[in-house]
Parts: C-alpha cells; structure tokens; sequence
C-alpha cells in the first residue's frame, strides 16, 4: 500500500501523547478502545496503562539503536495500527514514541484496529488481526518500506509453540509478559536496527 492510499483510508490518527490521553480519558469513565467493552478488555487495558508507564520511564535504548536513529537519512512516516487492551501493543508502542522523539526523521502516528477495518484487512498475520503493526512509509515518495509486527520473532515463536502445546491463553499471556519483562525491549530494538539499516 502507498502512504496516500493508507491515508486516505484512516478515520483518525493520534500522536503517542494524544493516544496515551486517549486511553485514560476512557479508563476514567471505565471504558477503553476498541468494541469489546467487557470487564475482561477493561481491565487489561488498565494493566497496559501501567505497563506503557513503566516503559516510558524506565526503558533504555541500545546505543546501536540510537546510533541507528541518528543516522536515518531518509523521512519516515509511521503509522501503528494498535487498540488500548492489547498487551503487546503496550510492550512495544513507548519505543515506537522513543525512537520518534531521538529522530528527527520520523513522525509517528497510531491508529485503531477496531475503527480501520479496512487497513488492518491488508496487514493480516496469518488471517488474524494481530496487533501492534508498525508500518513504515518513505513521507517523500509515499513507499511502503516495511511491516513490523505483532511481536519480536522470539516473542512470537514463543507463542506459536504454546499454542501448539495447546496452553491457556491466560498461560500464554503470563509467558508473554514474563518474556518481555526478562527482555527489556532489547529484541524489538535490534529488529528494528536491522529494518532502519537496509533503509539507508
């Protein structure tokens, strides 16, 4: 897809601070993103909320990441298609906005699943509407330069293979989250080293 026709599909796009707003704006009327408004989806979305704090206080780039950020020559428009219950989207997203705000190259958008039907349709992982996708776009020529996403390759092998094991999806979500935690970040900036290099 090109950056004018993924544009001209999106019904809003938020920048980090308007989309963390977002998200508490709606906790604080016990609600959050998304059309599953279930007790379930409230309370993950108020455990992101946490986990989103945390990151953004506590994360530490790479210096091969910021090195690689600096670097950039080229414009990049990104938009992350993301929802406020989805806990890989909080694992993730805060270094989406780190890596932002060290570039001046990039500008960051988030937009939401639920409300972009018709672009997340295009950004399948294998036919599910897995998310966060990190698409990124050249501003200039408006050129799909990569996809990222739904997760670290580490992350999602682990996943994969506990859903062959058939384990719960509250186990699989534990295991996730503890993946993360011991990760510190670390694998999706390395992956993102490597898809920022071959831009340049």
């Amino acid at each position: 897809m090109t950056l004018s026709s993924f544009t001209s599909k999106i019904s809003k796009a938020y920048s980090y601070v308007e989309y963390r707003n977002l998200l508490s704006s709606l906790m604080e009327q016990n609600k959050t993103t998304g059309l599953d408004q279930s007790e379930a989806m409230i309370e993950y979305a108020k455990l992101n909320i946490q986990r989103m704090n945390r990151i953004d206080q506590k994360i530490e780039l790479d210096s091969a990441f910021k090195d690689a950020l600096v670097q950039l020559n080229t414009p990049l428009q990104w938009y992350v298609i993301t929802e406020g219950w989805c806990g890989d989207a909080a694992q993730n997203v805060p270094v989406f906005a780190l890596a932002e705000k060290i570039s001046d190259k990039i500008n960051l958008k988030l937009i939401l699943r639920d409300e972009n039907s018709e672009i997340m349709n295009q950004y399948l992982t294998n036919g599910s509407k897995s998310i966060p996708k990190l698409i990124c776009f050249d501003s200039v020529s408006g050129t799909e330069l990569f996809v990222w996403g739904p997760r670290p390759e580490t992350c999602q092998n682990i996943m994969i293979q506990l859903k062959k094991e058939g384990k719960e999806k509250n186990d699989i979500a534990k295991a996730i989250h503890a993946w993360y935690a011991t990760d510190k970040t670390l694998s999706l900036q390395r992956e993102l080293i490597l898809l920022l290099k071959n831009i340049n």
